[in-house]
Protein backbone atom coordinates (compact mmCIF):
# COMPACT_ATOMS: atom_id res chain seq x y z
CA UNK A 1 0.00 0.00 0.00
CA UNK A 2 1.25 3.49 -0.87
CA UNK A 3 1.31 5.37 2.42
CA UNK A 4 3.28 8.32 3.76
CA UNK A 5 5.43 6.01 5.89
CA UNK A 6 6.26 3.62 3.05
CA UNK A 7 7.00 6.40 0.57
CA UNK A 8 9.20 8.23 3.07
CA UNK A 9 11.22 5.08 3.82
CA UNK A 10 11.63 4.37 0.10
CA UNK A 11 12.89 7.85 -0.77
CA UNK A 12 15.16 8.06 2.27
CA UNK A 13 16.68 4.73 1.23
CA UNK A 14 17.00 5.95 -2.37
CA UNK A 15 18.73 9.18 -1.37
CA UNK A 16 21.04 7.29 0.98
CA UNK A 17 21.90 4.86 -1.81
CA UNK A 18 22.72 7.71 -4.19
CA UNK A 19 24.85 9.36 -1.53
CA UNK A 20 26.84 6.16 -1.02
CA UNK A 21 27.22 5.65 -4.75
CA UNK A 22 28.41 9.23 -5.03
CA UNK A 23 31.42 8.29 -2.90
CA UNK A 24 32.59 6.00 -5.72
CA UNK A 25 30.88 7.36 -8.83
CA UNK A 26 30.29 11.05 -9.50
CA UNK A 27 26.53 11.58 -9.54
CA UNK A 28 25.19 14.91 -10.72
CA UNK A 29 23.44 16.87 -7.96
CA UNK A 30 20.41 17.29 -10.23
CA UNK A 31 19.51 13.64 -9.58
CA UNK A 32 19.14 14.43 -5.90
CA UNK A 33 16.91 17.42 -6.70
CA UNK A 34 14.75 15.37 -9.09
CA UNK A 35 14.21 12.64 -6.50
CA UNK A 36 13.33 15.17 -3.80
CA UNK A 37 10.88 16.93 -6.13
CA UNK A 38 9.21 13.61 -6.99
CA UNK A 39 8.96 12.85 -3.27
CA UNK A 40 7.37 16.23 -2.60
CA UNK A 41 4.96 15.72 -5.50
CA UNK A 42 3.80 12.33 -4.23
CA UNK A 43 3.32 13.79 -0.75
CA UNK A 44 1.26 16.67 -2.13
CA UNK A 45 -0.94 14.37 -4.21
CA UNK A 46 -1.46 11.89 -1.37
CA UNK A 47 -2.29 14.64 1.12
CA UNK A 48 -4.79 16.36 -1.17
CA UNK A 49 -6.64 13.18 -2.18
CA UNK A 50 -8.55 11.84 0.81
CA UNK A 51 -9.36 8.55 -0.93
CA UNK A 52 -5.64 7.74 -1.28
CA UNK A 53 -5.44 6.72 2.40
CA UNK A 54 -1.96 8.20 2.27
CA UNK A 55 -1.94 9.52 5.84
CA UNK A 56 -5.13 8.13 7.36
CA UNK A 57 -7.64 5.44 6.49
CA UNK A 58 -10.69 7.21 5.05
CA UNK A 59 -14.07 5.64 4.30
CA UNK A 60 -15.04 7.11 0.92
CA UNK A 61 -17.60 4.61 -0.37
CA UNK A 62 -18.81 1.05 -0.03
CA UNK A 63 -17.38 -0.71 -3.11
CA UNK A 64 -19.18 -3.93 -2.16
CA UNK A 65 -22.66 -2.42 -2.29
CA UNK A 66 -24.57 -3.84 -5.25
CA UNK A 67 -27.97 -2.29 -4.60
CA UNK A 68 -28.77 1.26 -5.66
CA UNK A 69 -27.93 2.82 -2.31
CA UNK A 70 -25.94 6.01 -1.72
CA UNK A 71 -25.29 8.36 1.20
CA UNK A 72 -25.62 12.14 1.19
CA UNK A 73 -23.25 14.29 3.22
CA UNK A 74 -23.20 18.06 3.75
CA UNK A 75 -20.22 20.14 4.84
CA UNK A 76 -19.62 23.48 6.54
CA UNK A 77 -22.95 24.11 8.30
CA UNK A 78 -25.05 24.67 10.13
CA UNK A 79 -26.24 27.75 8.24
CA UNK A 80 -29.52 29.34 7.28
CA UNK A 81 -29.50 27.21 4.12
CA UNK A 82 -29.44 24.06 6.23
CA UNK A 83 -33.13 24.64 6.90
CA UNK A 84 -33.88 24.48 3.15
CA UNK A 85 -31.81 21.32 2.87
CA UNK A 86 -33.74 19.74 5.73
CA UNK A 87 -37.05 20.61 4.08
CA UNK A 88 -35.98 18.88 0.85
CA UNK A 89 -34.67 15.81 2.65
CA UNK A 90 -37.98 15.52 4.48
CA UNK A 91 -39.91 15.93 1.21
CA UNK A 92 -37.99 13.08 -0.43
CA UNK A 93 -37.75 10.95 2.72
CA UNK A 94 -33.94 10.98 2.69
CA UNK A 95 -31.46 10.94 5.55
CA UNK A 96 -28.05 12.62 5.48
CA UNK A 97 -24.94 13.26 7.53
CA UNK A 98 -23.95 16.85 8.31
CA UNK A 99 -20.28 17.57 8.99
CA UNK A 100 -20.41 20.68 11.13
CA UNK A 101 -17.94 23.47 11.83
CA UNK A 102 -17.69 24.35 15.51
CA UNK A 103 -17.94 28.12 15.12
CA UNK A 104 -21.08 27.68 13.01
CA UNK A 105 -22.65 25.48 15.67
CA UNK A 106 -22.17 28.36 18.10
CA UNK A 107 -23.92 30.71 15.66
CA UNK A 108 -26.85 28.38 14.86
CA UNK A 109 -27.42 25.93 17.72
CA UNK A 110 -31.16 25.80 17.03
CA UNK A 111 -30.51 24.64 13.46
CA UNK A 112 -28.21 21.88 14.64
CA UNK A 113 -30.92 20.79 17.06
CA UNK A 114 -33.36 20.58 14.15
CA UNK A 115 -30.90 18.49 12.12
CA UNK A 116 -30.68 15.94 14.90
CA UNK A 117 -34.37 15.99 15.84
CA UNK A 118 -35.26 15.15 12.22
CA UNK A 119 -33.16 12.00 12.36
CA UNK A 120 -30.00 13.03 10.56
CA UNK A 121 -26.45 12.28 11.68
CA UNK A 122 -23.76 14.81 12.53
CA UNK A 123 -20.00 14.66 12.37
CA UNK A 124 -16.99 16.81 13.21
CA UNK A 125 -15.55 19.14 10.55
CA UNK A 126 -13.11 21.05 12.82
CA UNK A 127 -13.84 24.19 14.82
CA UNK A 128 -12.49 26.90 12.52
CA UNK A 129 -12.17 25.27 9.07
CA UNK A 130 -9.15 27.55 8.69
CA UNK A 131 -7.33 27.80 5.36
CA UNK A 132 -4.22 27.02 7.39
CA UNK A 133 -5.68 23.96 9.13
CA UNK A 134 -3.36 21.66 7.15
CA UNK A 135 -0.35 23.46 8.66
CA UNK A 136 -1.49 23.17 12.27
CA UNK A 137 0.47 20.89 14.56
CA UNK A 138 -1.15 17.80 16.06
CA UNK A 139 -1.85 19.51 19.38
CA UNK A 140 -3.81 22.37 17.81
CA UNK A 141 -5.74 20.01 15.53
CA UNK A 142 -6.62 17.83 18.52
CA UNK A 143 -7.87 20.89 20.39
CA UNK A 144 -10.07 21.93 17.45
CA UNK A 145 -11.57 18.46 17.10
CA UNK A 146 -12.25 18.15 20.83
CA UNK A 147 -13.76 21.64 20.98
CA UNK A 148 -16.19 20.81 18.19
CA UNK A 149 -16.99 17.43 19.74
CA UNK A 150 -17.96 19.18 22.96
CA UNK A 151 -20.38 21.41 21.05
CA UNK A 152 -21.90 18.50 19.12
CA UNK A 153 -22.22 16.25 22.13
CA UNK A 154 -24.43 18.79 23.89
CA UNK A 155 -27.04 17.80 21.32
CA UNK A 156 -26.25 14.11 20.71
CA UNK A 157 -25.45 13.21 24.34
CA UNK A 158 -23.10 10.66 22.77
CA UNK A 159 -19.46 10.64 21.67
CA UNK A 160 -18.91 11.72 18.06
CA UNK A 161 -17.16 9.10 15.92
CA UNK A 162 -17.05 10.72 12.48
CA UNK A 163 -14.55 13.36 11.36
CA UNK A 164 -14.04 14.95 7.95
CA UNK A 165 -10.89 17.09 7.56
CA UNK A 166 -11.34 20.57 6.05
CA UNK A 167 -10.92 20.51 2.26
CA UNK A 168 -10.41 16.75 2.48
CA UNK A 169 -6.70 17.26 3.05
CA UNK A 170 -4.82 14.92 5.39
CA UNK A 171 -1.38 15.38 6.93
CA UNK A 172 0.91 13.62 9.42
CA UNK A 173 -0.36 16.06 12.08
CA UNK A 174 -3.97 15.12 11.38
CA UNK A 175 -3.02 11.45 11.58
CA UNK A 176 -1.41 11.98 14.98
CA UNK A 177 -4.40 13.99 16.22
CA UNK A 178 -6.85 11.28 15.16
CA UNK A 179 -4.83 8.69 17.05
CA UNK A 180 -5.60 10.73 20.16
CA UNK A 181 -9.28 11.43 19.44
CA UNK A 182 -10.14 8.05 17.92
CA UNK A 183 -12.38 9.40 15.15
CA UNK A 184 -13.09 7.57 11.91
CA UNK A 185 -12.37 9.67 8.83
CA UNK A 186 -15.25 9.92 6.36
CA UNK A 187 -14.48 11.00 2.82
CA UNK A 188 -16.46 10.81 -0.41
CA UNK A 189 -16.21 9.52 -3.96
CA UNK A 190 -18.81 11.80 -5.59
CA UNK A 191 -17.78 15.43 -5.25
CA UNK A 192 -20.19 18.09 -6.47
CA UNK A 193 -17.69 20.97 -6.43
CA UNK A 194 -20.54 23.22 -5.26
CA UNK A 195 -18.08 24.85 -2.89
CA UNK A 196 -16.12 26.24 -5.82
CA UNK A 197 -18.78 27.08 -8.40
CA UNK A 198 -22.40 28.23 -8.43
CA UNK A 199 -23.06 26.85 -11.92
CA UNK A 200 -26.02 24.60 -11.17
CA UNK A 201 -25.91 22.72 -14.47
CA UNK A 202 -22.24 21.91 -14.02
CA UNK A 203 -22.77 20.71 -10.44
CA UNK A 204 -25.81 18.59 -11.31
CA UNK A 205 -24.18 16.98 -14.35
CA UNK A 206 -21.10 16.16 -12.32
CA UNK A 207 -23.22 14.42 -9.69
CA UNK A 208 -25.24 12.26 -12.07
CA UNK A 209 -22.13 11.41 -14.10
CA UNK A 210 -20.41 9.86 -11.10
CA UNK A 211 -23.39 8.31 -9.33
CA UNK A 212 -23.03 4.59 -8.57
CA UNK A 213 -24.14 2.10 -5.87
CA UNK A 214 -22.32 2.53 -2.58
CA UNK A 215 -21.27 6.09 -3.29
CA UNK A 216 -20.88 8.94 -0.80
CA UNK A 217 -21.92 12.34 -2.14
CA UNK A 218 -20.33 15.58 -0.94
CA UNK A 219 -22.51 18.70 -1.02
CA UNK A 220 -22.59 21.89 1.05
CA UNK A 221 -25.46 23.32 3.08
CA UNK A 222 -24.12 26.86 2.82
CA UNK A 223 -25.56 28.30 -0.40
CA UNK A 224 -28.78 28.70 -2.34
CA UNK A 225 -27.28 27.15 -5.49
CA UNK A 226 -26.55 23.94 -3.57
CA UNK A 227 -30.15 23.77 -2.37
CA UNK A 228 -31.49 24.15 -5.92
CA UNK A 229 -29.16 21.43 -7.22
CA UNK A 230 -30.11 19.17 -4.32
CA UNK A 231 -33.77 19.15 -5.35
CA UNK A 232 -32.85 18.25 -8.92
CA UNK A 233 -30.55 15.54 -7.66
CA UNK A 234 -33.12 14.04 -5.29
CA UNK A 235 -35.61 13.95 -8.16
CA UNK A 236 -33.02 12.19 -10.32
CA UNK A 237 -32.34 9.62 -7.60
CA UNK A 238 -36.04 8.96 -7.17
CA UNK A 239 -36.59 8.56 -10.92
CA UNK A 240 -33.65 6.15 -11.15
CA UNK A 241 -34.66 4.06 -8.14
CA UNK A 242 -31.76 5.08 -5.93
CA UNK A 243 -32.25 4.89 -2.18
CA UNK A 244 -30.59 7.47 0.04
CA UNK A 245 -29.38 5.78 3.22
CA UNK A 246 -27.35 6.95 6.20
CA UNK A 247 -23.58 6.68 6.41
CA UNK A 248 -24.11 4.22 9.24
CA UNK A 249 -26.11 1.88 7.03
CA UNK A 250 -23.93 2.27 3.96
CA UNK A 251 -20.62 1.70 5.75
CA UNK A 252 -21.82 -0.36 8.72
CA UNK A 253 -20.18 2.12 11.09
CA UNK A 254 -21.55 3.85 14.17
CA UNK A 255 -21.75 7.64 14.14
CA UNK A 256 -21.87 7.84 17.94
CA UNK A 257 -20.78 5.94 21.02
CA UNK A 258 -22.47 5.99 24.41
Amino acid sequence: MITHKNISLFFIFLLLLLFLLNLYIAIHFLWFIVIILIWIGINAFGSARISSNYHVKAFCSNPFETEKKIALTFDDGPSIYTLDVLALLKKYNAKATFFCIGKNIEMHPEILQKVISEGHLVGNHSYSHSKFFDFYNAKKITEEIKRTDTLLEKFTSKKINFFRPPYGVTTPSIRRALKVTGHKTIGWNIRSLDGGTQNQELIFNRLIKHISPGGIVLLHDTGEHSVLVLEQFLQFLQQNNYQVVSIEELLNLKAYEN
